[in-house]
């Protein structure tokens, strides 16, 4: 089986492109299952419907999260549809197993005063406060994710028609710049980013101190010391600044489709968790105007 989940992931690495999170993830689910079959003394290759379903129940025994089986399901699922893609079995064991049904939980969302706080910390006095004031800025602005934030090149920003193109695998889509992020942005890449840079050849949009390309966890520390800098009393990550971002559009009249366009879900059911901020919005606009609220 050792030669079969390399080959796997190799596929999957090659084939499909998957960004290295995600292939970590693959590798660690599949390299779980693996041990397990091995404490059971079972054959990969001959597993049924019914052991899939006995490790899954096994999975919620040590009290993994729903949303930890239902991947672990896809992981294996896509692990066998590989197998009788090459030959190595003829059916896949995973076919008709349901995946657990998923409670979509509330978004964690900032109100605009704590944006307004937030963004307000970083001071344009020096490179780093000029370009962290650019980061969060971008972030709020665009509702990117933060792997597709650090990934960006200085082409990817379009200052003449106020947009910037990203690029999520084999899918991109292009996303306005706010006149505020934009002003920033132009602060940064004019004055404080040609400076960062040891190298002209070096096209990443954010860079360190150093003058390299821009690390996740680079990005969590930057927005958490400015969390911890604003006092406030919430839990800040880049994806809640993009939670913020969805919910903000959808409270001041932007419709789904144009949302889920910007934050390029591929599905229209992942950005309809939103639908509940515009509920809340018109409820407090109801009691203030409606007579007999």
């Amino acid at each position: 089986m050792d030669k079969q989940i390399k080959l796997f992931l190799e596929f999957l690495q090659k084939d499909k492109k998957l960004s290295d999170n995600t292939l970590q993830s693959y590798k660690r689910d599949i390299t779980q299952y693996h041990d397990y079959l091995s404490k059971n003394k079972m054959n990969y290759a001959k597993v049924t419907n019914e052991d899939i379903k006995n490790y899954l129940s096994e999975l919620k025994d040590e009290g993994k999260k729903t949303s930890t089986i239902s991947r672990n399901l896809a992981t294996i699922r896509s692990f066998y549809q590989y197998l009788v893609r090459i030959g190595k079995i003829k059916e896949d064991p995973t076919e008709n197993i349901q995946s657990p049904k998923i409670e979509k939980r509330v978004p964690s969302v900032l109100s605009t005063e704590e944006v307004e706080l937030l963004l307000d910390q970083p001071k344009d006095i020096d490179l780093k406060g000029t370009r962290d004031k650019a980061m969060l800025e971008f972030a709020y602005a665009t509702g990117m994710k933060v792997t597709e934030i650090i990934d960006l090149n200085i082409d990817d920003v379009d200052f003449n028609n106020s947009t910037v193109t990203c690029h999520s695998g084999k899918k991109e889509r292009t996303i306005p710049l706010g006149s505020l992020a934009e002003k920033a942005l132009k602060e940064y890449t004019e004055q404080a980013r040609p400076i960062l840079i040891k190298n002209e050849k070096n096209k990443s949009l954010f860079v360190n101190m150093n003058g390299s390309r821009l690390t996740r966890q680079g990005f969590w520390k930057i927005v958490k010391y400015y969390k911890e800098k604003a006092h406030i009393n919430k839990e800040i990550t880049p994806h809640v600044l993009r939670h913020s971002f969805a919910a903000h559009l959808l409270q001041n009249g932007a419709d789904l489709k144009s949302i889920q366009a910007m934050l390029g879900h591929s599905d229209i059911s992942s950005t309809q968790v939103y639908a509940q901020f515009e509920t809340n919005e018109l409820q407090n606009i109801y009691k203030k105007a409606h007579p007999r609220a």
